[in-house]
């Protein structure tokens, strides 16, 4: 039998997220009926659900139309998403330049991933022309709203002094709130602090943290890092890091 829902019985966002982590294909027909209603966290999230193939056929040209629609209706985070379609080509073309007018406008009105990935763009000069010193100041906006990824990434900007002043302090003070927050790559600039402090078990505990949640990309160019480190058990993690990968292939 067809999932039920009278309009006002119609659930808001946070419900369908929590529908849909306990049951996807109950929770799919929710936010499609919710779409259909008009309701912008239900478009958005069967934006996602489509892009991602979770309770419903995976259709990514659908998952764009559903993001644009919301993102009319001035939802941040379809409007993100849209950016990363027109980024990644998911679902029709890319165009790094559309990328970064939806990252912007997201950005500008306080959303903390659209910060993220328009710094991103900047960093790399990819549909904008290159600008750290603009890139950097996004990072530092996402990071103040506890945006882990970009924590990290102002660290990196504070170590290495990259248009900007050079702090080591707040540097370290960044990849732990960066590696506290869940970020793999923060949790491996935390343990390199540590480990270059002689820290060694605390570092040992970071590693593994983003051994546990590192992409295939990270982990393949971690472990030549591991590699060259002066002590013999981070060295030795050279070796999970490079099996990790070989799983994830």
């Amino acid at each position: 039998m067809p999932f039920q829902l009278r309009r006002e019985e119609v659930l808001d966002g946070e419900q369908l997220k929590a529908m849909l982590a306990e049951n996807p294909a109950r929770a799919a027909q929710a936010i499609l009926l919710a779409a259909r209603q008009g309701i912008v966290d239900g478009q958005a999230l069967l934006g996602q659900i489509l892009l991602d193939g979770q309770g419903i056929e995976r259709d990514p040209a659908l998952a764009r139309r559903w993001f644009q629609i919301a993102a009319n209706a001035d939802h941040l985070m379809a409007r993100n998403m849209l950016g990363r379609c027109w980024e990644h080509g998911w679902g029709g073309p890319v165009d790094l330049t559309l990328a970064s007018l939806e990252y912007r406008q997201a950005a500008e009105a306080g959303l903390d991933w659209a910060m993220y990935n328009y710094a991103n763009l900047l960093a790399t000069g990819r549909g904008v022309a290159q600008d750290q010193i603009t890139a950097q100041r996004y990072y530092a906006r996402a990071a103040q709203l506890g945006h882990a990824k970009s924590m990290n990434l102002l660290g990196r900007y504070l170590e290495e002094g990259v248009h900007c002043p050079a702090d080591i302090e707040a540097a370290c003070l960044w990849y732990r709130r960066s590696a506290e927050g869940g970020d793999f790559r923060g949790q491996f600039s935390h343990a390199s602090v540590l480990a270059e402090s002689g820290n060694i078990d605390q570092a040992l505990f970071w590693f593994e943290r983003a051994l546990a949640g590192g992409n295939l990309k990270f982990l393949k160019v971690a472990s030549v890092t591991l590699l060259n480190a002066r002590h013999p058990q981070i060295r030795a993690l050279a070796t999970a890091y490079q099996q990790r990968a070989a799983e994830i292939l």
